[in-house]
């Protein structure tokens, strides 16, 4: 019978290092999912559009770093078996979309956002934090976060280009697996935060819309 590891803080640190570095650097775990966009022609798009449309995909891979980050902070921290691993699974499921993000980027002819680094160690510190109070206040932080992500994936549908159905494609498919991340978390205990809470969480999403977009 195959004894189960217990992992040390030092295993901790550095299997926390390696997500991070796997998330900064595009190559996190994911589960293998096609992209949905692949099957589907490039549309002519002029200069202006694909530039807007490279941009908002830019800002939707930055969001997944920081996903990737709550989700490895939360993890990290919670008290219970099960959270952790549910945690984990959505942290394999947002790599789908981080890596979707970043090939549609580059069709497009652009970069992913320089400053991921920064904005994965903020989100992980929160998401610690957050693991830190508890796994229903965890959940529901992780809750009201794919609430607003679902809400700005919506936004930026209605921002694109109608003949971009490459990114249409990836946006909706990430806009569904969002909802369902959210709900899991609603089913699993999710306390509901506080006003104030919510509105500190959009206005950090803002300033990440804003710098995303150009840097």
């Amino acid at each position: 019978m195959k004894e189960l590891r217990h992992y040390s803080l030092f295993d901790h640190v550095c299997l926390g290092f390696d997500q991070a570095l796997r998330a900064v650097s595009n190559t996190a775990k994911t589960t293998g999912r096609p992209n949905p966009a692949d099957p589907i022609p490039e549309s002519i798009m002029n200069a202006a559009e694909r530039k807007h449309a490279a941009a908002l995909m830019r800002i939707n891979h930055t969001g997944e770093v920081c996903a990737q980050a709550l989700y490895h902070g939360q993890g990290l921290v919670s008290r219970s078996s099960v959270i952790k691993q549910k945690m984990q699974q959505a942290a394999i499921e947002e790599g789908d979309h981080l890596a979707w993000c970043k090939q549609r980027v580059v069709e497009l002819g652009s970069h992913t956002s320089y400053l991921n680094p920064l904005w994965y160690a903020g989100s992980f510190s929160i998401g610690f934090t957050a693991g830190l109070v508890g796994d229903a206040w965890s959940l529901g932080f992780l809750a009201e976060t794919e609430h607003q992500v679902v809400n700005h994936l919506e936004k930026h549908m209605t921002q694109l280009a109608r003949q971009d159905h490459k990114s249409h494609a990836i946006l909706k498919q990430m806009q569904q697996d969002e909802a369902l991340h959210r709900d899991d978390a609603m089913k699993a205990g999710a306390n509901k935060l506080p006003l104030i809470i919510q509105k500190l969480m959009g206005v950090l999403s803002k300033v990440m819309v804003k710098t995303s977009y150009w840097i």
